[in-house]
């Protein structure tokens, strides 16, 4: 048989990750944080992109810019009800806003004006060049604390500058986290004068400074008190100990009595393990919910985006316009139009993101709405797979849009993930509990027992006639999982009075 060529027609299927379906998946899943460092990026690559705040307003008519269509879906109703006109800006016209420049009767008049200004004892709206800033007590830190003591106790330029390098070697806690001989190499002097600025300095505020470990940090601070005698000193000798909760081990190698030891955690508990970080200004990141929920008038539950979070990406079609009509070569027209199918592409997907974060939020209060009214032992056993046959998506698209997305609801602030528990069994064939219920219900349950510690297997009991059907070692798990001790460790931290 001869072999000749032949042309064949086929017909497959594939799925193809296109760039512009990776963009899409990959805002999907970014945070308002980091999805406002990309909006960013291509504000910069692409300049047929600019923010809404930032569009010029002297553009003719007819020539404004197509928006992020994200506003459309900034709000949803649950049990019908409407969104509600929004309010109208409350504006002041320009001549209406007063400048502080009234006129003056004398030169003697602007003078003494003049002089009250620039005093603070203004009486009219202008206050000069002084603001608000300028009234309020400046922050001292950590080094600026500590100079000030080494410059007034120390009065040897040598020994200061030994003060400086053992400064640079404090951490964040306020241990020395290099050696001291390391410093004495380094100046050139004996390792016994460093370690003799070393001990002077240990004296300065906070007290707990510049200690080498935690057992030489609360010695400092036992010593300024002077409750270091040699039972404190056993104690300190053995924190491992303490840390493992052996309390009987701890009696007898310290040489005290139950109330004895009592007494001694409890001023080990009142002294500060990291005396640094009471000077250290760290600025709180504070969590900006990405959608808001509110009830309505009829009883319902109102789900919006919040429009703050949301980023306002227009295209300039008037320069789009511009530009492309004085292009000439083919490079140019060629990158023209990429910057307007990859700006289009954006606005797209912001829109799509937008839409799809509103979505899964909604089916979110709507399944758990008992939780949203009557508390966390309302909470719903969810899954990922629940919400995604709810609303028609795949599981990973849920899964990324609930990644680092919070809500902001009556009863707190929640991640998004939060919602999505394990299902703990009914005892009476009913209705599954919520793993993240069940481990709540068993704090409460030993945050309130009395002189009785409630053993595993008596938490068990009671969860069984509450209708919830758990094993011993899952309450074991969940209980280790909050740090909290045994009921054999409980019933003898009890009896010291801890």
């Amino acid at each position: 048989m001869a072999l000749a060529p032949r042309l064949d027609l086929r017909q497959t299927q594939s799925l193809v990750m296109t760039p512009q379906l990776q963009q899409a998946i990959k805002l999907l899943q970014l945070s308002n944080l980091e999805l406002a460092v990309f909006i960013d990026q291509e504000l910069e690559r692409n300049p047929l992109l600019e923010r809404e705040d930032s569009y010029r307003f002297d553009a003719p008519e007819g020539e404004a810019p197509a928006a992020a269509p994200a506003a459309e879906a900034e709000g949803t109703v649950l049990d019908g009800m409407g969104n509600g006109d929004a309010a109208e800006a409350l504006d002041a016209d320009y001549g209406d806003v007063y400048d502080g420049d009234g006129p003056s009767d004398s030169a003697e008049g602007d003078a003494a004006g003049q002089w009250n200004r620039s005093a603070g004892g203004s009486h009219d709206f202008d206050d000069g060049e002084s603001n608000l800033e300028q009234t309020l007590a400046e922050v001292v830190n950590l080094r600026e604390h500590l100079l000030a003591q080494l410059n007034m106790d120390i009065a040897d330029p040598a020994d200061r500058l030994i003060g400086l390098h053992l400064m640079a070697l404090l951490d964040e806690s306020g241990y020395l986290a290099g050696d001291p001989a390391d410093v004495a190499a380094t100046l050139g002097c004996s390792p016994d004068r460093v370690e003799t600025v070393l001990r002077r300095m240990q004296r300065f505020d906070p007290v707990g400074i510049f200690a080498r470990s935690l057992k030489e940090c609360l010695a400092l601070q036992l010593a300024e008190r002077n409750r270091l005698d040699p039972a404190m000193q056993a104690l300190l000798d053995n924190l491992p100990m303490l840390a493992r909760r052996d309390l009987a081990g701890l009696m007898r190698v310290c040489g005290v009595d139950a109330e004895d030891l009592g007494d001694m955690i409890g001023e080990i508990k009142a002294l500060d393990p990291k005396p640094a970080l009471r000077f250290e200004s760290v600025v709180a990141q504070t969590v900006v919910p990405d959608v808001l929920m509110r009830r309505g008038q009829d009883g319902g539950w109102l789900v919006e985006l919040n429009s703050e979070t949301l980023p306002r990406v227009l295209i300039d079609t008037r320069y789009y316009a511009k530009i492309a009509g004085v292009a000439k070569t083919r490079e140019d027209k060629t990158y023209i139009s990429d910057r307007l199918q990859s700006a289009n592409w954006l606005v797209k997907s912001l829109h799509q993101r937008a839409t799809t974060i509103l979505k899964v939020a909604t089916e979110l209060v709507r399944q758990q709405d008992a939780f949203f009214r009557h508390g966390i032992r309302q909470l719903k056993p969810l899954v990922l797979r629940d919400i995604a046959s709810a609303i028609g998506m795949h599981e990973s698209t849920v899964s990324r849009v609930t990644s680092n997305k919070y809500i902001a609801t009556p009863r707190g602030i929640y991640e998004l993930k939060y919602f999505f528990t394990q299902a703990i069994g009914s005892a009476g064939g009913g209705d599954a509990h919520s793993a993240e219920a069940v481990r709540h219900r068993i704090k409460a349950l030993i945050e309130a027992e009395g002189r009785d510690v409630l053993s595993d297997d008596r938490l068990v009991d009671i969860l069984k006639a509450e209708g919830i059907d758990i094993a011993r070692r899952t309450v074991a798990k969940y209980r280790e999982g909050m740090n909290i001790p045994s009921s054999v460790q409980r019933r003898r931290e009890r009896s010291l009075g801890l």
